[in-house]
This record gives structure tokens, sequence and C-alpha cells, in this order.
């Protein structure tokens, strides 16, 4: 099992040991199916085994046998490839150790048919160059790879052999409820089939690792070689597969992440049917909308302070939310009639459709609501953010040095011939703009919703915005190819 850095932080930062990380994977939604007849358990749990109990010993005496560890050997250089930190943050993901030239990595999983269909973490056989499952009973069993889905972090294996075998069925995760008793089953640190139970701690846990973050929280502890593993409810059913720990020392301190069963769902039945993961495709770069945002866009907040629904800081060109008239500054407040109250809600939302299908975006646009048609398109395998949702990248500012983009500085910067705006050419010290973290080379492309070409445009833009609204004002900038929305206010300036 690996560890993975913070969402904050780059390439150097992943290499680097941290108080805290988190272990995870990618993860997200995507296929439309229910799982086909041929994984769902032969037989429903029994009246006895549904019904609250004093231990779950019974529980794991059905449910163990299906539950197994899985031993991946890789080559060392491979390993490396992996890009995994010290051990700070564990998912209940690998333990494993190396000798002589080769890896071996080990963790959990689960049956899910009589033919062997065993459900896993991908980050527990990424690279594998060969697959061994171990039984409850000792047997060991070779196994191949059917498929993977990195940005959920899943895996399906098959294990060989012509017996039948031990299974279990996927539950319903969208019927979870905080505090209900929760079981998690694996193989951790190598030891073999263990148990350990807690109850689910909350829902829906974005934990920064992707895009479509939607965690089931649990205290049931969860160590190193766990990933993988099965998240049993009182009646014997998975409702996810455990595979992130937050932890300060590499061991549980009683915060483990699962994937809900009903993505993993999802995702098993498009590499059963189909051999890969399909999703949608909008084509939009999306962050949170900040109280100071939400003042200076016009915005009703809600109780957080926060304004709901997903600011657009870019369009892809060519994208199907180009082609639908999606501009920069607007606001997603729905999908088709889901709400959006977040930049990931809209990243679920079109990632679980259909691509190729038709979808209404309500939009808000200079604070007047409007719904646009879009056709989704594919989730190209190498767009490393679809959707994504973009951290704020300040929030403060006025006392700026404006000049134009000439061919030089456009040289300079690397900026694109179709690039229009006006470069930050200085931040004066004290001043708001300092507070926030603009910087001198940073472009200004717009006010608002208002594009800019000039320092002219801007300036008046920006005057025209502090007489509203008590002084806030939204810039659209470009740093380092990535655009953002900055939230700025006057009066928060320290400068005499």
């Amino acid at each position: 099992m690996h560890n993975f850095p913070s969402p904050k932080s780059g390439p150097t930062a992943r290499r680097r040991t941290a108080a805290w990380s988190l272990t995870a994977a990618l993860f997200a939604a995507t296929a439309l199916t229910a799982l086909p007849q041929h994984v769902q358990a032969a037989e429903p749990p029994s009246q006895a085994a549904s019904a609250r109990v004093a231990d779950f010993a019974d529980l794991v005496a059905r449910v163990s046998p299906a539950v197994v560890s899985i031993t991946s050997k890789m080559d060392v250089e491979q390993a490396a490839d992996e890009d995994m930190p010290p051990m700070p943050f564990a998912p209940p993901g690998m333990h494993g150790h190396g000798r002589m030239g080769r890896m071996e990595a080990r963790g959990s999983g689960f049956i899910i048919d009589a033919d062997g269909t065993v459900v896993t973490n991908n980050h527990v056989v990424r690279n594998a160059r060969s697959i061994t499952i171990m039984m409850a009973d000792g047997t060991e069993l070779p196994a191949k790879l059917v498929g993977t889905d990195p940005r959920t972090d899943i895996a399906v294996l098959k294990i060989t052999t012509d017996r039948k075998l031990p299974f279990v069925n996927l539950g319903d995760s969208a019927k979870a409820r905080p505090g209900e008793w929760v079981v998690a089953m694996g193989n951790p640190f190598g030891l073999g089939g263990s148990v350990s139970a807690g109850i689910v701690s909350a829902l829906g846990r974005d934990i920064g690792s992707g895009p479509y973050d939607d965690y089931i929280q649990v205290d049931a502890p969860i160590n190193q070689g766990n990933s993988g593993g099965p998240l049993f409810t009182q009646d014997g059913r998975v409702i996810g597969v455990n595979t992130a720990i937050l932890s300060p020392t590499g061991g549980s301190v009683g915060i483990g992440f699962a994937i809900p069963s009903d993505v993993v769902q999802q995702v098993v039945t498009a590499l059963l049917t189909k051999g890969m993961v399909t999703r949608g495709y909008l084509g939009v770069e999306t962050q949170k909308i900040s109280p100071v945002l939400a003042a200076a866009l016009h915005l009703a907040k809600n109780p957080n302070g926060e304004a709901n629904g997903a600011l657009v800081a870019s369009v892809e060109p060519a994208s199907p939310a180009a082609k639908a008239g999606v501009e920069p500054g607007d606001v997603i407040v729905a999908v088709n009639t889901a709400p959006v109250k977040a930049p990931r809600d809209l990243a679920l939302l079109v990632a679980g459709s259909k691509p190729g299908s038709d979808a209404q975006l309500t939009l808000l646009r200079e604070g007047k609501s409007q719904t646009v048609a879009v056709t989704l398109a594919t989730l190209k395998a190498d767009d490393d953010k679809p959707n994504a949702a973009n951290d704020d990248k300040g929030e403060k500012g006025v006392g700026l040095a404006l000049a134009p983009i000439t061919p030089d500085i456009r040289m300079q910067l690397g900026l694109n011939a179709d690039i229009k705006g006006v470069v930050i050419a200085g931040v004066r010290p004290g001043s708001a703009a300092e507070q926030a973290g603009l910087q001198p080379g940073d472009v200004l492309l717009g006010v608002g919703a208002q594009r800019v070409s000039s320092p002219a445009d801007a300036v008046k833009a920006i005057r025209q915005s502090v007489g509203h609204d008590h002084g806030k004002v939204a810039l659209r900038i470009l740093r380092d190819g990535q655009n953002a929305f900055v939230a700025i206010d006057p009066a928060d300036g320290t400068e005499g």
C-alpha cells in the first residue's frame, strides 16, 4: 500500500515525508449499469444474519471465505516508478518487501462471483508481473488482471481455477448511515485474514485526492495491507472497498476511507462488460466560490458564507462546454435537475453521464439564470484534470501596476498568440493584492465576466466593480498556464 501526497504538493513534495499525508488512489464514478446477474450472490442473507447481534462472529464466519490476500510481484524499478512516499499516511493498501531485484506487494480483495472474479485496489496490483491469491484456508491460486480504473483506484482480477468459489454481494452504499456498525476485513501488514470493527463516521468525504472523491469515512482500524479489502454491513454485504487512511504514523488512528459500493459496482460492471471505463466530459475547470468571491460576483450566499455552484475558471477550446457557449465567469448551479453545490458535484454528475448524451446546464451569468444545452463527449484517458476543481489562488488585493502584453512579454511568459489581457507588472507592498498572493507576471484576463485587453480597460473595469458591493472585485488571472478567479477587497490592504 502506498502513500499519496496532499493535493497541493508537487512532484518534489511527493518524495518528502510530511507530518500528515493522504494515501489513496485516483477514484471516480462512471459506468452506467448494474452488475450483471452472474456477479450477484446465490442466496439472500438469512433473517438471522440481518438481525442486530452482540458481536460479529457469525458474520465473519459466513463472509470470510470470500475475503482474499493478494501478493503482486513486480520489478523494483517498476515499484520505484509508483512514487510511493514514506509511510506517514498509509492507505490500507500495500504491505511489501523487496528481494533480489523484485518486490512483493501485499494487499487484500474479495470474490464477487463463483467463477472467481475479485475486486481490489488498482494500487495493489499496478505494474504487477504476476498475481497470487491466497484464500482464507491458505490455498494459493494464480490470478490474471481483467482491468483497472486508476481514477477510482479499482481493479478487477480473475482467479484461475476450475472449482466454484465462495463469494459475497455488493450492497447499497447509498443506504449507509453515520453511526451504523461496519466490519473491515483484510491482510494488514501481511499477517493474513484479520477483522476489525467500528462505525461509519461520515459520508461523502472529499480527501483531496481527485475530482471524484466521495468516500465513506470509518473508524474501524485499517492498516497497511488492508487496501482492497471489503467493508461489511451487519447483513454481510459489501458497502465499500478500504482504500485510504489518514495517519501521522503509518498506522491506524481511527480515520479510514472506503470507496462506496455504488461506485465500485459501476466500475466493475464496465470493466467486466467493456474492458474499460468511460466517462462524460464537459471541458471546464471550475473552482469553489469563497465568501469574498460570492460578494464580488454578487451571488447569494449559503449558510457557510459561500455561494452554491461551480465557478467556471476556464473552458477548453472546442470542448462540449465551448460549443454550448459556456464562458469563464459562469456559475453552473445544476445539471439537468440535479443541483450543483460545489465543483465536486459537477465532476461527479458529468463523469457519471454517458458520453454522447445530452444535458441541460443551468448557470448564472452576470446574475441572470439561463439554461444551455450540451452534448457530453468522452473523457480521454490522458486527461489528468477532467472537469477538475481548482483551489482558490487568492482572495485579496488592489495595488497593482498593469502593463500591456508586448511581443517580448508574450515570449517571456510563453503566452499563446490568442491570449488577450494585461500583465501584472508590479504589486505594491502591503496592499491587498500582495496579501492575496498576486505576483508580477500574472496575466489579468478579465474583471468579473468582462474581458480586458488593455490597462485602461482593466482600470476602468476595476473601478466600476469597486463602486459596487462594498468594493469587492473578482479578477480572472492566468498563472503558469492555469486560469482562476481571485476575489479582492481593497479594505484588506494595510499599506500606508
